[in-house]
């Protein structure tokens, strides 16, 4: 027992020296660094944490130690880095030991492109390089979700698995689940604000290396918005058939009935005003550049949510438009049946470049005709790269695009920008709070 007190003791004093280092390093990550209590009440062979304290084996760290002060530097950022990412309460309902694996993947990705003597590897990362431009490091920087993604489609054999996790894997995940709560989430959320702010203001200068940091902050930091909510924004006040109960007086009719037999004194309404969808249009890009899997599954997940929500009164008309350069298809849908059928037979036309005016041009003949004349807005499911209009449209513009392929700074400043999370996408019953958007003043 004094023996493990011993080493405990050591590996306390080890990671001190190691959180001060990166203190004096990466000063842009104070909130983050000092977010952690140093506990041993946890059983772990390397560094454990539940969000709240850094669980820790001294004979781990001391072995690291002697080896290289990096190597304990690396790992304590490591499972930082995890929390500030948030990455923690993200493992519910997903394959954990994949998640956990792309976690470390990521986090390790950022770790190879942060520029520091105390964080160098102590071998070369050029064998993680390909890797790391096979998920589409080489553009952008590398989230968890991308990652799981991209080995949900591409499924790694045992003999992959075991090679990406004796390279990546550095800390324990086994405390992810058991520990966590709403009060822990929000700080690492405040924490994660306070990182990206320092980054992009005090520390904009001297954050070398940092720009694979920010950019997943800048990921998690997106707002996330019902789908349902969002929807409703296209909705016009109008009269459906239907009781309406906020104007019906249920005392003066039961008093009529009372009073005269079968007659009552006051007929109950026979429509109610509602807010619904009455016009609407979805247009697709169908160039090269976009997926006709991904354009289906968005189709999709956005029937089942305008079905279940109700979203549309009893007749409609909804424009299924689909465009590359030029547009190719005019779909006029007026009825939950047709619908239906719409998106359960969808048939993708075009895959040539992408110009977004035709759909705009398209749509104002048929305003102009009286086919939509109570148009609040348009879905268009991009990739975000093609021909803008330059005049905004009378009605709300939503660019719809996959959170971690699509392009949204090339959406023009009128427009709002939707990002959609390919995850949800997957699912079989889609939920609502999947997507976040982006509005530009």
């Amino acid at each position: 027992m004094a023996e493990n007190s011993k080493w405990q003791s050591l590996g306390q004093k080890i990671l001190s020296a190691a959180r001060n280092e990166l203190y004096l390093n990466l000063p842009f990550l104070d909130a983050a660094l000092g977010a952690l209590r140093l506990e041993t009440g946890f059983d772990t062979p390397t560094l454990a944490t539940d969000g709240q304290a850094l669980y820790y084996s001294g004979t781990w760290l001391s072995a690291r130690y002697e080896r290289s002060r990096a190597l304990v530097c690396r790992a304590y950022l490591h499972t930082v880095l995890h929390c500030l990412l948030r990455h923690l309460p993200k493992r519910r309902g997903r394959d954990g030991a994949l998640w956990d694996l792309c976690c470390d993947i990521a986090v390790e990705s950022i770790l190879d492109g942060l520029d520091y003597p105390c964080l160098a590897a102590p071998v070369a990362v050029s064998r993680r390089q390909a890797l790391y431009e096979r998920l589409g490091g080489a553009e952008k920087a590398l989230t968890a979700e991308a990652i799981y993604r991209h080995f949900r489609r591409e499924r790694l054999s045992p003999y992959e698995r075991a090679t990406l996790v004796r390279e990546f894997v550095q800390d324990d995940h086994s405390l992810w689940e058991q520990r966590q709560n709403q009060e822990n989430e929000e700080q690492w959320r405040r924490a994660a604000q306070r990182v990206q702010t320092g980054m992009e203001t005090l520390f904009s200068q001297n954050a070398s290396g940092g720009q694979a940091v920010l950019e997943q902050l800048r990921v998690e930091a997106r707002e996330k918005h019902d789908y349902r909510a969002f929807l409703q924004r296209f909705a016009v006040l109008g009269e459906e058939l239907g009781v309406d109960g906020d104007t019906f007086d249920y005392g003066y009719y039961a008093y009529g009935l009372r009073r005269y037999g079968n007659m009552p004194l006051i007929e109950p309404l026979e429509t109610r005003e509602a807010r619904r969808i009455r016009d609407l249009v979805i247009a697709i890009d169908t160039s090269m550049s976009t997926s006709g899997e991904l354009v289906r599954q968005f189709l999709s997940y956005t029937y089942t949510i305008l079905k279940e929500s109700e979203s549309f009164f009893r007749t409609f008309r909804l424009r299924l438009l689909q465009c590359d350069d030029q547009l190719r298809a005019d779909q006029l849908i007026t009825n939950e049946e047709d619908l239906r059928e719409s998106m359960e037979h969808f048939q993708l036309t075009g895959q040539s470049a992408t110009d977004f005016r035709p759909v705009f041009d398209h749509v104002e003949a048929l305003r102009r005709k009286g086919a939509l004349r109570d148009l609040r807005g348009l879905l268009y499911f991009t990739d975000g790269l093609g021909v803008y209009p330059t005049r905004r449209p009378d009605y709300d513009t939503a660019f719809v695009m996959l959170a971690h392929q699509g392009f949204p700074e090339r959406v023009p400043p009128w427009g709002i920008r939707v990002l959609l999370d390919e995850d949800e996408l997957d699912q079989e019953d889609p939920q609502p709070d999947t997507l976040s958007e982006e509005a530009q003043p």
